[in-house]
């Protein structure tokens, strides 16, 4: 009785997993109903492989002050996993600054990459919850693109996630969200990050 119990707990997990895989996240809905074939009129492509998406977001927090504080490492990436739900990478510094008391294979940042489902729903949560959290918040800037379509937006608080108890925080800290994308050109990828609902202030770019 006992191991036909555990059989159908099985099958139930199995079939919740795979019905949480089937949802589709709603930015990543929309890239397919909408942006996508919008970009491709837009820019007449010939080819559907030519159409610009979203790769990869990359969330990285450059902590200079561990060097003094040790403690603030385990902090960041506690706080990092909180925000994406997912495991952080600690970097460590490659080589020795004797200027900033920094040596070999210390721990100076935190890093995590997001791809696919993941991706989409982070995205979702900061434009729609984070962004509009930010003090005096105007719009952000377009003119952090790389010349090779990837935007980096530098974040200044990340208590703006709701996922951060402000009261458990002992020390704001700032991150760099990195978006990768397929675009050519910075053109392409800032009509691409709009489309998803990224609030650019204007558009600068050429």
């Amino acid at each position: 009785m006992a191991d036909k119990t555990k059989k159908t707990e099985k099958k139930d997990l199995k079939l919740k997993n795979t019905e949480e895989k089937k949802i589709m996240p709603r930015l990543e809905e929309k890239y397919k109903k909408e942006i996508a074939p919008n970009l491709m009129k837009q820019f007449n492509y010939k080819s559907s492989m030519q159409i610009p998406k979203l790769e990869k977001i990359v969330l990285n927090m450059g902590l200079g002050a561990a060097v003094q504080d040790s403690k603030l490492i385990g902090e960041a990436v506690a706080d990092l996993e909180m925000i994406v739900g997912q495991k952080a990478q600690i970097r460590k510094a490659k080589k020795s600054i004797s200027n900033f008391k920094l040596r070999e294979g210390m721990q100076i940042g935190a890093k995590v990459t997001l791809r696919r489902k993941k991706m989409y729903e982070f995205l979702d949560r900061l434009i729609t919850i984070a962004m509009p959290r930010i003090r005096d918040f105007r719009g952000i800037s377009d003119k952090s693109f790389d010349g090779r379509g990837n935007y980096t937006l530098g974040i200044k608080e990340h208590i703006i996630f709701p996922e951060i108890n402000i009261d458990k925080v002992n020390r704001v800290l700032g991150m760099d969200i990195t978006f990768v994308t397929s675009s050519k050109t910075d053109k392409e990828a800032f009509e691409l990050l709009k489309s998803f609902g990224m609030p650019f202030r204007k558009k600068e770019i050429q």
